[in-house]
């Protein structure tokens, strides 16, 4: 006899162990997988679609918000009227957008200078290259081409002159700084800030928006430059102003903005196309099961025989009846079985014994009666081991009809 200690340290164990193992199942079930799957999808849609608003917005402001200083440095040119200067600033201005513009002198306090007095300052802006009028004649002839093959679309002159100081004050100065001017931390000049234009601003349009400037210095006396250069300063207003001096916060608040609208637009999308993906699969399913169910009665009415032994039961039933009736006696498919095997038994020892098969079952005397009617003659050979076979298949069929009483 086996000891049930064992079995109930194995069955201790395989509990312990199945509840061990229940996380690790729970991890690893194909719901768990189906939650890690679309985790991971949505973290990498999330990520992804988080550096597209970051792009995004990063080329909005660059296309939106100008440049709020643009300096360019004009080099004069000289001995051909009056001294001239031509920059270029390719896209650096925008239309529909004010600008400050001012021209910086920086200019040596040289005794022609101090001598010129006032002195006038001419500044163009020039659009694309295009076919215009004559030049001024003010121009000097290098600048006329240029001016021919551009179009101005804004212009402004405005006067100068440097700082006027006495004799005396001249020298208190000098003998003042002069350690300084020894140094080298320190120069004899002057630098001029005139304003050219206030609020200037630019019609809509490629055509419209200054693609270089001129500058032009007009004086009755020749005159020494250092440097001259134009500064622009952009007026930012709105939102404008709002990104450029708040870019951290217009960073994180419009990259989110764009970022939620973009989340949202895929969740909206992916419902859509899953709710149609989802209705025309169960269609599909349903079509495709209720053709299966008319198919599968089709072939079962197709297929039934009412004189076919496949429908019946195997076991034999009586059912009884009202009044004196004679009792509803059902045969069972076994018993059916049985009875065409007893009879062909039982054909095939009367084909043998030579006598014919009677046309209806009957009684034993009913057969005895009929074989000495007939005038049949046995020769007495082979005729006991027939009527052995016989009695034997006689009590087959009683023990079968006995049965049957029985379950009766």
């Amino acid at each position: 006899m086996e000891d049930p200690k064992p079995r109930g340290r194995s069955g201790l164990i395989a509990r312990a162990l199945e509840t061990a193992f229940l996380p690790i199942h729970a991890a690893v079930s194909k719901p768990a997988q189906r939650a890690y799957l679309g985790t991971f999808l949505f973290a990498a849609t999330s990520i992804l679609l988080c550096c597209v608003s970051s792009v995004a917005y990063t080329l909005f402001y660059y296309n939106y918000v100008p440049q709020n200083s643009v300096e360019r440095v004009v080099h004069l040119q000289f001995g051909n009227g009056h001294p001239h200067g031509l920059a270029h600033l390719s896209t650096s201005l925008t239309s529909l957008q004010p600008y400050d513009v001012s021209l910086t002198l920086h200019l040596p306090r040289t005794p022609s200078n101090l001598a010129v007095g006032n002195f006038m300052l001419d500044l163009s802006f020039l659009g694309p290259p295009s076919a215009t009028g004559p030049a001024s004649s003010i121009l000097p002839s290098s600048l006329s081409s240029i001016t021919n093959a551009t179009a101005t679309i804004a212009r402004s002159r405005r006067p100068a002159i440097l700082t006027y100081t006495s004799a005396v004050v001249e020298t208190a100065n000098t003998l003042s700084g002069l350690p300084w001017y020894i140094m080298g931390w320190k120069s004899e000049s002057e630098v001029l800030a005139v304003s050219m234009f206030e609020g200037v601003e630019f019609a809509k349009g490629w055509a419209n928006v200054p693609q270089s400037v001129r500058v032009v210095v007009e004086a009755d006396e020749k005159m020494q430059f250092y440097e001259v250069g134009v500064r622009i300063i952009a007026k930012l207003g709105g939102l404008r102003w709002l990104l450029y001096h708040h870019r951290v916060l217009s960073f994180l608040f419009f990259t989110t903005a764009f970022w939620s609208s973009s989340m949202i637009s895929m969740a909206v999308a992916w419902f859509a196309i899953s709710t149609y993906l989802g209705s025309s699969i169960a269609v599909k399913t349903e079509s495709e099961t209720n053709g299966s169910i008319f198919k599968r009665e089709r072939s079962d009415s197709d297929a039934f025989d009412p004189t076919s032994m496949e429908d019946l039961s195997d076991t034999s039933r009586t059912f009884p009846t009202l009044g004196r009736q004679i009792p509803l006696h059902f045969t069972g498919r076994k018993d059916i079985k049985k009875e065409e095997e007893i009879k062909r038994e039982e054909d095939e020892i009367l084909r043998s014994a030579g006598v014919e098969p009677l046309s209806a079952e009957a009684d034993d005397e009913d057969d005895d009666m009929s074989q000495e009617t007939s005038g049949f003659r046995d020769s007495g050979i082979g005729t006991g081991l027939d009527d052995e076979r016989l009695a034997s298949v006689r009590r087959r069929r009683e023990a079968l009809m006995n049965g049957r009483d029985s379950r009766a």
